[in-house]
């Protein structure tokens, strides 16, 4: 037993609520069990209780045990003064609160207490593993509903911090977001830190000049320090110097960027002439995501290419086999699923506008799931992920709840812990 499963069984008046008394003889009836405190003081605050013939309104306090009251030393604190009731599991001392004391041990069905013992002691690859199947659709489809918002409003927080560091600049916390977004997983970090070692602004004022732009990327990469491999690269250099004296830029590490195990279109370097591209066709990406009505448009907006050297080049001074470089479907979906989505439902979250926020998720209902082990073990549970709204919620699940063993917040777990549950034995936990 542990406070957490308290609360739980508490909040949802998940015991036998007839007929009951406490540990003084007298009569208690919940009205309302009150409202789960997460901040310091007693752990439910607003409760209605009629304790005898009295009704009372107030704070209750849960403990394993009455004698963790003196443990936690509540009596030292005021906070703790007012408490209307004393809840416990098992009462093992008598007058440590001055309020009368409701013990729960033996009103709450032990089938809801072996079930979650056995959710959070199992080794599976999700608490529930064994008992998926029998889940009905529904509580699995409002979960992933509530997963997919959850996974957004995370990263909305980080935007949101961001979004401080750049003084309310909208613009300059989309360069950097689409900057990081271009490095993928394995190069966010360095695109991330060369983004924010150039402002935006820089670059406007050169965005007609793509091979500046270029020059300005590269060389705030430090990707321009060694001798030059070629005339191309010499010209960047120059440029870049000249850039570089004139706004007083101080470039980032060379050697931060990663090219092994990536394959050649991936190379950072053709990633930066790509990012270069785009900034080149516009600087204002997110006024121009803004007035994107469609996925259709947003991939019209962000499927760039590169400048004509780079079709005949990965890296620099070595040559290759001619090929447009254009930036491919699935990582322009990564992008929308992991940084165009994420900073509009940000924004319509700041502006309160459910439109925005509808056409955030509208845009990932729309785009195929993303591939990768977590979601192929949802699927070898028989739940498939059929698009990136629900391959998101699928690894919110997982990363955020079924790793942390949160079953007593999570609808599936609840649906669980609350009815029977069809070929779960549970004289075998």
């Amino acid at each position: 037993m542990n406070e957490e499963l308290l609360y739980y069984i508490w909040q949802h008046r998940l015991f036998a609520n007839n007929h009951l008394r406490s540990e003084e003889g007298e009569t208690i009836e919940v009205i309302n069990p009150g409202q789960r405190n997460h901040d310091a003081g007693p752990d439910f605050t607003n409760a209605r209780i009629r304790i005898a013939d009295t009704l009372w309104a107030g704070n209750v306090e849960i403990h394993q045990k009455s004698s963790d009251w003196l443990h936690h030393k509540h009596q030292y604190d005021p906070s703790f003064g007012n408490i209307i009731l004393h809840v416990v599991y098992e009462h093992d001392k008598d007058g440590v609160t001055g309020a009368p004391t409701l013990a729960l041990k033996g009103l709450v069905q032990e089938s809801l207490l072996s079930r979650y013992h056995y959710l959070l002691n199992n080794k599976q690859w999700i608490p529930c593993e064994k008992m998926l199947a029998d889940v009905d659709e529904m509580t699995f489809t409002l979960c992933k509903e509530r997963m997919v918002i959850e996974r957004l409003e995370q990263k909305t927080l980080a935007i949101d911090a961001l979004l401080k560091r750049n003084i309310g600049s909208w613009e300059e916390t989309m360069y950097q977001l689409t900057a990081r977004g271009f490095g993928l997983k394995v190069n966010r970090e360095p695109f991330e830190l060369m983004a924010c070692s150039l402002p935006l602004n820089i670059v406007a004022k050169q965005k007609h000049d793509l091979k500046c732009i270029e020059a300005l990327l590269f060389g705030q990469a430090g990707m321009l320090n060694d001798e030059p491999k070629d005339e191309y690269m010499a010209s960047l250099q120059r440029e870049y110097r000249y850039q570089q004296h004139k706004y007083q830029l101080r470039p980032t590490q060379g050697h931060s960027w990663k090219f092994m195990r990536l394959r050649p279109p991936s190379f950072p370097t053709v990633r930066l002439a790509q990012f270069a591209m785009l900034l080149h066709r516009s600087v204002h990406l997110f006024s121009k995501v803004l007035e994107t009505s469609n996925l259709k448009e947003v991939e019209e907006l962000f499927k760039v290419g590169t400048s004509e050297y780079w079709n005949t080049h990965y890296t620099f001074g070595k040559e290759s086999a001619p090929k447009i470089k254009e930036l491919g479907t699935e990582t322009l979906h990564l992008l929308v699923i992991n940084t165009i989505a994420p900073i509009l439902f940000a924004y319509a979250r700041h502006k309160g506008d459910e439109h925005l926020q509808d056409r955030a998720l509208n845009w990932l209902e729309h785009i195929k799931a993303e591939q990768n082990e977590i979601i192929k073990n949802w699927a070898r549970l028989g739940r498939k992920a059929d698009n990136a709204y629900e391959s998101q919620a699928l690894l919110q699940l997982k990363n955020e709840h079924c790793d942390h063993k949160k079953c007593l917040s999570c609808s599936i777990g609840n649906s669980l812990l609350r009815k029977p549950v069809v070929g779960f034995v549970e004289t075998n936990l």
